[in-house]
């Protein structure tokens, strides 16, 4: 049975826009699907305003994920957005909270549900689709076999080599694959290689 770190979350269909005015400071939350980190540091640039007090933000890709309080008090902004993202269920977004003070203090449990609230709020009503659930696995095969599994793995759709790595025998392949479709490349490697390739799926 094929066994491993298995990813199965949402992301956003498209980018979702909402305001809340909160003692008198008026809070947006803009959010959206990101292709990679870059991206999602492309997406806070591009949302952030300058005119505004402060533009906080937080992203998550996989594993990966960054959050910024723009010289709101440490804790009080991009962690609470983060936390919202990921009280969803979401990932492979980003979300930029521009806050314009109205001169009444929040106090940090104010900030903390406004930030978090607001982006909580932005990202309920937001268009959602499933992402298709993963698994990972290093795949460690010789010299030899290396060009035909690097051919027949990027022709399976879905399948994605994220990291080749060489050693004196060989290369050790970093992949992720759809689940319902790693007893087929468990099958396919074996084949291919005539069993001389190894698979760890608890990589």
């Amino acid at each position: 049975m094929v066994q491993g770190l298995m990813v199965a979350r949402a992301t956003l269909v498209g980018v979702t826009t909402i305001r809340q005015d909160i003692k008198k400071s008026r809070f947006i939350a803009v959010a959206g699907p990101v292709a990679d980190e870059a991206a999602a540091r492309d997406f806070i640039a591009a949302q952030s305003d300058t005119a505004a007090n402060h533009n906080c933000w937080a992203w998550r890709f996989g594993q990966n994920y960054r959050f910024n309080d723009d010289g709101e008090p440490s804790g009080t902004a991009g962690k609470p957005i983060l936390a919202a993202i990921d009280g969803q269920g979401l990932d492979r977004i980003a979300v930029v909270v521009t806050r314009w003070f109205g001169g009444i203090l929040l106090g940090s449990g104010g900030l903390m549900r406004a930030y978090g609230g607001t982006a909580a709020l932005g990202l309920r009503e937001a268009a959602k689709t499933p992402l298709i659930e993963t698994i990972s696995a290093a795949i460690t095969c010789g010299f030899g076999d290396l060009a035909l599994v690097n051919a027949r793995l990027g022709a399976l759709p879905g399948v994605t080599i994220s990291n080749q790595a060489f050693t004196d025998a060989g290369a050790v392949l970093s992949v992720s694959v759809p689940k319902a479709e790693a007893e087929d490349l468990a099958r396919l490697v074996t084949d291919i290689t005539s069993g001389r390739a190894v698979i760890d799926w608890s990589a």
